[in-house]
């Protein structure tokens, strides 16, 4: 279940169940039952408030709402709306509720009532406002299940279209929609259960999902393990940009590197940093480049087939230049950090440079330094979501991009993208995303594709983070990535 459905694609699959044979009624009926189920697994009953919106989800509530009573729960159904503007499978719904319809209020959730939230699903197209967002703000403090995304979260960017509530609770149906991975979405869903109401996996080979959920069974096997008969060069020689002030983004990046695989590792430094790079890892062989045209003959060794810039490197022509020469130099390129934001005054000069063998890890900050108009749009939650943005630059760049955050999303050219959900806030930590660069730039030495790669190194940062555990700083990552590796090729076997 790792496929991730837009809005547009769930309506199709729903579309296709219905004309396959399932009416529409009993996939209703379906997802009310999983919502009840998924309810009394984990609370005894007790008074209970369902507010129905006025389409589908509303629909999904009045099911809720009999199916409780029906189970011995006290409960009070209230809809945004009136019963008669219910329209197809809702007022089929509707019209099976026997028990009072109140009109919703704030006042109704007074007593810290069960709420279930069936006011607005996953494709609501304008902010909240008026006695909507006025319900929306008397669930704060109150216990909340949201039938498919709580309301006011948009379900292919993650975005708040003005409000929405906290939910202890998440009941979507077949399958995950970006927002339920994307923040702030994410931090409001609570517990995602998904359910299985009839909708065949079949559906999946007529909408051909672009979006997925990151994780080993995506990319494991043509993860690049050691064959028994390699030797270093076959695992890739990889060149890491070293700058000559900020010194432990380079090393720290050579080390992830060198701890996701890559058979050598050649930290490019000026001359006078040479001392303080040779006095780190005994692994790493450190070379004296004092200009542009020393990096470049460095480069023209073709064993020396990926590189890395931008952590430490410093921002300015010189960076500028050496990012130029590497990708003239036809490596495999990893851009970070510095190497973006050298580009930030004439960012084209960089993209038509770009190629699929390329890979830019940009945070929020530099991403915007790169791709001034794809920030986003305020208000417009469905066009300005971090995953849009991503497809976005990638596409125009012609490059896999992997845009940073807790919720991180992989990109790359063709439209295919992942999100990712494994890593714990302790990698807010000075220095992880240079380790993250560098153990991409490891398994792309290792010959694998720049999108499986930054796929494997995201989720690997992420679970080595949660090896390691709270106190974690970034040296401590590399060094617990071991033990992942470990877990993960046992997985393979």
């Amino acid at each position: 279940m790792d496929e991730l459905l837009s809005v547009a694609e769930m309506y199709r699959a729903d579309a296709m169940t219905i004309a396959g044979g399932v009416p529409g009624p009993v996939l209703m009926e379906a997802a009310g039952a999983a919502v009840v189920r998924a309810v009394c697994e984990r609370w005894a009953p007790h008074p209970t408030v369902v507010l129905c919106g006025p389409g589908n989800n509303g629909g999904d509530g009045f099911v809720i709402a009999r199916l409780l009573l029906e189970a011995g729960w006290p409960v009070r159904l209230a809809l945004l709306g009136s019963r008669s503007a219910l329209r197809g499978d809702a007022a089929v719904a509707a019209g099976r509720w026997t028990g009072p319809v109140e009109a919703a209020d704030p006042w109704l959730l007074e007593g810290n009532p069960l709420v279930i939230d069936a006011l607005f699903g996953a494709g609501l197209a304008r902010p909240l406002d008026g006695m909507a967002r006025a319900v929306v703000e008397a669930m704060d403090g109150r216990t909340v299940v949201a039938v498919d995304v709580p309301s006011g979260v948009h379900g292919d960017s993650g975005q708040v279209m003005g409000i929405a509530p906290q939910a202890a609770l998440t009941v979507t149906f077949f399958r995950r929609k970006p927002g339920h991975l994307l923040l702030p979405g994410r931090a409001l869903c609570g517990e995602v259960v998904v359910a299985d109401i009839g909708i065949p996996d079949t559906v999946l080979d007529g909408i051909a999902p672009q979006t997925l959920l990151n994780g080993p069974d995506l990319w494991r096997r043509r993860y690049p393990w050691p064959r028994l008969d390699a030797h270093k060069y076959a695992r890739g020689h990889a060149v890491v940009l070293g700058g000559a002030r900020m010194t432990g983004a380079a090393r720290l990046s050579a080390r992830g590197a060198l701890r996701a695989g890559a058979g050598l590792v050649t930290v490019a430094c000026p001359p006078e940093s040479v001392p303080v790079y040779a006095a780190g890892s005994p692994s790493l062989i450190v070379s004296d480049v004092a200009d542009v045209a020393a990096f470049q003959a460095l480069l023209a060794d073709p064993r020396k087939n990926a590189a890395l810039l931008g952590p430490g490197a410093g921002v300015g022509a010189e960076t500028r230049a050496r990012v130029l020469a590497a990708l003239d130099a036809g490596k495999s390129c990893v851009l970070d950090a510095d190497a973006l934001t050298s580009f930030a005054e004439s960012p084209a000069d960089l993209c038509e440079r770009l190629n699929g063998r390329c890979l830019l890890t940009p945070h929020e900050g530099e991403f915007a330094r790169i791709f001034p108009d794809l920030v986003g749009y305020e208000g417009a939650a469905e066009e300005g979501g971090k995953l849009t943005r991503a497809r976005a630059a990638a596409a125009r760049c012609g490059a896999v991009v992997l845009l940073k955050g807790a919720d991180t999303v992989v990109a790359a050219p063709d439209g295919r993208a992942v999100i990712n959900a494994n890593a714990p806030p302790d990698l807010a930590t000075a220095g992880s995303g240079d380790v993250l660069a560098g153990m991409a730039l490891g398994l792309i030495a290792q010959g694998m594709d720049v999108f499986d790669a930054a796929c494997a190194a995201v989720w690997l940062h992420g679970e080595a983070a949660n090896a390691f555990g709270p106190g974690l700083i970034a040296e401590d990552l590399p060094d617990a990535l071991p033990g992942v590796l470990k877990r993960l090729k046992a997985g393979v076997r």
